[in-house]
């Protein structure tokens, strides 16, 4: 773990941010993670007095979710990569018995299925068929870019793409029926994992039909979730902390 992190515990005081920084935020729900990129890269040139700073975001979390999100200053965003590559840690819950066109609650429900004959056996087989190795179909409505263009703004269209699976890595995937229909889960995934395909997957082996209904990112990597600023408490420090 780098030691120039800015977690919600430190002093931001004395901080060089051009000369590079990493900062742990805690995304709210329905921004998108460039919209918490904008508002920290606003308030920072304000705070230095200057045009122009570089601010950018490893891996992005999806308007629904909420958690870690890691956001690099300066000359710190030459190691945006390295965190990218890192692997995830999400909590969350997937909602079984309707599909999505976008997996989660961005769209309505399409299609409903039925769940009386899903036991706690039939979960916990479908639990063990997503360890490992496994492909999975990136959503539609995702940001993902065919031919330059994000596959979501080609599906809002209308169009058909046609989209490859892509090879990722479930490394520990934790469920809980106790809400059933709502199956509470927790799941260690590597770098590009979707996990709202993975509630549509999860609803597929089951024979029924499942949509994402809640995300928390609280890993990625070492970082926690719990050490991540609030993003108006970030704001507020970095609007009235001196400078030195």
């Amino acid at each position: 773990m780098i030691r120039n992190v800015q977690t919600k515990s430190k002093d931001i005081s004395g901080i060089n941010f051009l000369e590079g920084t990493m900062l742990l935020v805690n995304k709210p729900l329905t921004w998108t993670s460039f919209d918490v990129v904008n508002k920290v890269r606003y308030n920072l040139k304000k705070r230095l007095n200057i045009k122009k700073i570089k601010v950018g975001h490893a891996g992005t979390l999806d308007p629904l979710a909420t958690g870690l999100l890691i956001l690099c200053t300066g000359k710190f965003t030459k190691k945006l990569d390295s965190y990218q590559g890192m692997f995830k840690e999400y909590t969350g819950t997937i909602t079984l018995g309707g599909t999505t066109p976008s997996h989660d609650l961005e769209m309505e429900v399409d299609q409903e299925y039925p769940t009386d004959h899903i036991t706690k056996e039939l979960i916990e087989q479908a639990r063990l068929s997503f360890l490992g190795d496994i492909e999975q179909l990136p959503p539609m409505f995702s940001a993902l870019k065919v031919n330059g263009e994000p596959l979501y703004k080609r599906a809002r269209k209308g169009e058909k793409v046609e989209v490859k699976a892509r090879p990722v890595h479930i490394y520990d995937f934790e469920v809980d029926s106790t809400n059933f229909p709502n199956i509470d889960f927790r799941v260690c995934c590597s770098k590009g994992t979707y996990i709202r395909s993975l509630a549509y997957d999860f609803g597929k082996a089951l024979n029924s039909g499942a949509h994402l209904t809640k995300l928390v990112r609280t890993k990625i990597g070492e970082y926690n979730y719990e050490d991540a600023w609030d993003l108006d408490e970030l704001i507020e420090v970095l609007q009235n902390t001196p400078t030195d």
